[in-house]
């Protein structure tokens, strides 16, 4: 089996950067709530097999609201909504750093569409910087599943990145997700590329 703990990192070869905005992932059983029907594929995203959905969504805080939020399918298990620090200084919520996913004991949120409202009890996270990748570029950039790195994001801006986590599955596509409070701190562009510099060590 590979193991990173003896392979030197990779710092030369670069990473894509993407936002990833403020958007919605919900059960089949909140979207059939919601818009009466199941979601409606718009166009594919970068990640095989997800989508843009037609659908949009409103967020209800305890302090405000934010309309014309993004749906992304797949249908869930459970719904998961992922803002920005600043979106939920906007909503009232107090919203703890989580990867994807991870939403036992989140705070909840109430979803309206133009039909009807959802309430959910759980599932409102700030999405924790992670990257993306197939098994072939784990290898190649030294590192394995769950790792932890450090990233020099190039650009306007440069700056370097910790505490993000590796993802490796061969279903992915090389790519490191940053929200759009991170992104507007370098600078971003659809130019923006990352160096792994540096990965934590275990103790």
């Amino acid at each position: 089996m590979y193991d990173s703990t003896t392979s030197t990192i990779n710092n030369v070869d670069t990473i894509p950067v993407e936002i990833s905005a403020r958007h919605v992932h919900l059960s089949e059983q909140d979207a059939m709530a919601l818009y009466g029907a199941p979601l409606t594929k718009v166009r594919e995203l970068s990640q095989p097999g997800q989508f843009l959905c037609k659908e949009r969504i409103r967020l209800i805080g305890p302090k405000g609201v934010i309309d014309n939020v993004a749906v992304l399918g797949p249908s869930r298990s459970s719904s998961q909504v992922e803002i920005s620090k600043a979106d939920a200084r906007i909503l009232g919520i107090k919203t703890p750093l989580r990867q994807s996913g991870d939403i036992e004991g989140t705070p909840g949120i109430i979803l309206a569409s133009q039909n009807n409202i959802v309430g959910l009890e759980e599932g409102v996270i700030i999405a924790a910087r992670h990257i993306h990748m197939p098994s072939k570029d784990a290898q190649r950039f030294g590192v394995v599943d769950k790792d932890v790195v450090s990233v020099h994001l190039q650009g306007e801006r440069a700056l370097v990145l910790e505490e993000v986590l590796v993802r490796v599955n061969d279903d992915f596509a090389l790519s490191m997700h940053i929200d759009i409070d991170e992104g507007n701190s370098v600078c971003w562009n659809k130019d923006t590329t990352g160096r792994i510099v540096a990965r934590k060590q275990a103790f």
